[in-house]
């Protein structure tokens, strides 16, 4: 067996996983992020040459670094046949083999996420050992089949024709691997591509096969109509990173750094259009901010969430509590294709814009409207008694239908969400609201009864 080099990024911050393959002094690297840096780095502590750059498909949830790394090592981009991408590149189709030192790499078309996917099997002496699933097959989950007709450009299939494509590919490509195959996907917990995925980042095709609820024993029909129940609409921001994807993302290099602004440019920027955007921690927010911003904390999933919300068009003040997190936030936002921050500026203690809290126990004693922001599973699952559901991906479209006198409490898992959709209906002139501290884990765990 050969010595194959095999290593995982993980980026929390868009629940994206993304791969370097090394063997024989070659290297590919799958599905990377928009700074490739760190696959140079790899690399060249193997002394390997990257060779490759392959996309499973076209992603819709990040920007890509296909282009620049490429360009920066002088790899071929591959990526399916039916992408139709517009950047030099190697097209592939079923069976398509790349050779990588003494292994090789070969492709299984499997559409059904996307017109295009592919999964990458690694072959070791004729013996598939691992395969890369892009967002076809997730641990715990499979990639959601209502993306093809949210791409940036047409592709001619329904939702019912994509999650039927889906089940051929599982069930004709996937599952007849052997159980002892490890999958290696493009996601974990978090991503907006599936609707059930396990927070572990691998598994195997085994493991999968007896607990994966997508993977059971079912006729065709069944599968189509279970994966097209209940779907939420895609982040809007979905179709221009997959068109984006498609031609190629210049380089993070070429993104400018905004300059600092004072308070008062600030309030002046916004007063044009531009949207505050405060990446503050949701205590630090709650106990003071500029009126007006709206709050996605760098601690969570800040990119996704920045895209899910916000305008990719309209110009962005970020509030920070120093230039660094600022930076970090310009990096975070050019990870989703959002290029529009004009302008930065520190945090003011002495913001005269709050937002209280209440601790679940004192919400239980002194009862109040509760607005849960949660995905509509988790609300179903258990919430707060007489509490009204309004998923926060949702809730920019949905603002009429939030009551605007008297007190409300607003309340997600832990207290991230529920501090953006507190930011977002502030914004939208709604007063008398408390962030419920800890959200509905602190109300399980204070003993507090529960409804589903």
């Amino acid at each position: 067996m050969s010595e194959i080099f095999f290593q995982q990024f993980y980026l929390n911050c868009l629940a994206h996983a993304s791969y370097l393959i090394a063997e024989g002094g070659e290297a590919a690297v799958v599905d990377p992020q928009r700074d490739v840096e760190q696959y140079i780095e790899a690399a060249a502590w193997l002394g390997a040459r990257i060779r490759y750059v392959i996309e499973t498909h076209l992603h819709a949830d990040f920007v890509s670094g296909h282009q620049e790394l490429a360009a920066r090592t002088g790899a071929t981009i591959v990526i399916g046949e039916k992408a139709a991408a517009e950047f030099p590149h190697k097209a592939v189709r079923d069976g398509s083999v790349l050779p990588l030192g003494s292994i090789e790499l070969r492709a299984l078309e499997t559409p059904g996420h996307t017109p295009e996917s592919v999964c990458w099997l690694v072959v070791d002496n004729g013996r598939p050992r691992r395969v890369l699933t892009g967002d076809t097959l997730f641990v715990g989950d499979v990639g959601r089949p209502d993306l093809a007709g949210a791409r940036g450009f047409t592709t001619g299939f329904t939702t019912e024709q994509m999650a039927g494509m889906l089940y051929d590919s599982l069930h004709t490509k996937l599952l007849k691997l052997p159980d002892d195959v490890e999958i290696w996907p493009a996601h974990g917990a978090g991503s907006a591509c599936g609707r059930n995925i396990s927070k572990e980042t691998s598994s195997t095709i085994g493991v999968q096969r007896r607990i994966n609820y997508a993977l059971q024993p079912m006729e065709r029909d069944a599968f189509v109509s279970m994966m097209t129940a209940g779907l939420a609409a895609p982040p809007r921001y979905f179709p221009r990173d997959a068109e984006i994807n498609r031609r190629g993302a210049r380089s993070l290099s070429e993104v400018e750094a905004p300059p600092q602004v004072d308070r008062a440019a600030a309030r002046k920027l916004a007063r044009r259009g531009a949207t505050l955007l405060d990446v503050r921690e949701p205590a630090d927010f709650l106990a003071g901010h500029a009126k007006g911003a709206v709050n996605v904390g760098l601690g969570g999933q800040f990119a996704s969430w920045c895209g899910t919300l916000l305008s990719m068009d309209e110009p962005i003040v970020l509030i920070a509590a120093d230039e660094n997190k600022a930076v970090d936030a310009v990096v975070r936002l050019a990870r989703v294709g959002m290029e529009n921050v004009v302008g930065w500026t520190l945090a003011s203690r002495r913001a005269s814009a709050k937002i209280p809290q209440i601790s679940a126990r004192a919400l239980a004693d002194a009862p109040q409207p509760v607005l849960d922001v949660r995905r509509r599973g988790e609300f179903e699952s258990g919430h707060i008694p007489g509490a009204t559901n309004v998923p926060l991906d949702e809730l920019p479209q949905r603002l009429d239908e939030v009551p605007r006198n008297g007190a409300l409490a607003v309340v997600c898992a832990g207290g991230y969400r529920s501090s953006m959709a507190c930011s977002l209906l502030a914004r939208a002139g709604v007063t008398n609201l408390t962030n419920v501290t800890g959200g509905t884990a602190a109300w399980v765990q204070a003993g507090l009864p529960t409804e589903a």
